[in-house]
């Protein structure tokens, strides 16, 4: 008999809180990335990371490369290239673009966006929880969003150079939402390949990508860097691709299994979290009340998030177990 978790559509909502939270703490780090190597432009930090993070993928993926050939139709193929594109390579661009001329903090309100953007999608799936059911989580969201830009943009340091930050900064919340949604609905689809699997399918692609932008970074950047700079590059892309895309990605593609689509979204608030603790790690400062206070917002979005849809589920169960409660 075919179970539910056969199928892949087995729901494990605290489970899966704490995959996204880990996949958040992990993604978190690569706000730092830009600031550590701020000399290298973001083309060239988007390479250097998935150039390593393909590398690593291509070596794990080899054992089992003739079992994936065959799970794989051509549509899956183009699906993971276009996932890779908005999920890693375009967003990284974007998201360093942003960091560099903005600042983390600025980055990540943005970013946090993403959860209102996902589930406003995903509230059109069969069988998601109701936008009106999910709107205490949005509004906790969206305020703690909105204390968190407000600090950034009215900042005495603000300039025309966070508005570039700011644009760059949504132009990557719209390449991920694109990417959240349609890897959820892709790991739902294909049941014969495994979430670690679909991961470094993801990696090679990605690779492939970093691979074919290379003769465009030659041509636009220079490489007039110092030993240590390009050992501290070597550095930051090792360890961004495996702690964050491998780990990181793993983590959430378990996680994107374990919780509805809408969400999905709700998880990547982790991300937004972690990033502004690292940010003020990073500038050696405590956070500031506004910021305290978006703190405290978005982590009440995630609990009310979390709560609707245990009860959700809990009504489901009840309603499917009453037909068997009857007959017995």
């Amino acid at each position: 008999m075919e179970t539910e978790q056969q199928t892949g559509h087995a729901h494990n909502i605290p489970l899966g809180v704490l995959c996204g939270a880990g996949a958040g703490a992990l993604w978190g780090l690569v706000f730092l990335a830009p600031e550590l190597v701020r000399a290298f432009t973001p083309l060239q930090l988007a390479i250097g990371r998935y150039l390593t993070y393909g590398a690593i993928a291509a070596v794990l993926i080899m054992p089992r490369w003739q079992k994936l050939q065959r799970s794989l139709k051509q549509q899956d193929w183009i699906a993971l290239f276009r996932l890779s594109l908005f999920g890693n390579t375009l967003y990284y661009i974007l998201l360093s673009m942003s960091v560099q001329t903005g600042g983390i903090a600025l980055t990540s309100l943005v970013i946090g966006f993403l959860p209102v953007a996902v589930t406003v999608i995903g509230s059109r799936d069969k069988g998601a929880v109701s936008l009106l059911t999910l709107l205490p989580s949005l509004l906790f969201c969206a305020a703690g969003a909105a204390c968190i830009g407000w600090e950034a943009i009215a900042a005495p340091e603000a300039s025309r150079q966070s508005i570039i930050g700011l644009v760059c900064a949504i132009a990557a919340l719209a390449s991920w939402t694109a990417y959240a949604v349609g890897n959820s609905r892709c790991l739902m689809r294909l049941t014969k390949v495994s979430v670690h699997e679909w991961n470094l399918l993801t990696g090679l692609v990605t690779g492939a990508q970093a691979v074919l932008l290379l003769p465009v970074a030659l041509l636009l950047g220079h490489l007039q860097y110092s030993v240590t700079q390009w050992e501290r590059f070597a550095a930051v892309s090792l360890t961004m691709a495996a702690v964050a895309s491998i780990m990181g990605n793993a983590l959430w593609n378990r996680m994107s299994r374990l919780v509805p689509l809408t969400m999905t979204g709700q998880m990547i608030l982790f991300e937004t979290l972690f990033a502004l603790l690292y940010g003020f790690v990073w500038e050696q400062r405590w956070p500031r009340p506004l910021e305290v206070a978006a703190f405290l917002l978005i982590v009440l979005s995630v609990l009310t998030c979390v709560s609707v849809h245990h009860k959700e589920s809990s009504k489901r169960r009840r309603i499917d177990n009453a037909p068997q409660l009857a007959q017995g």
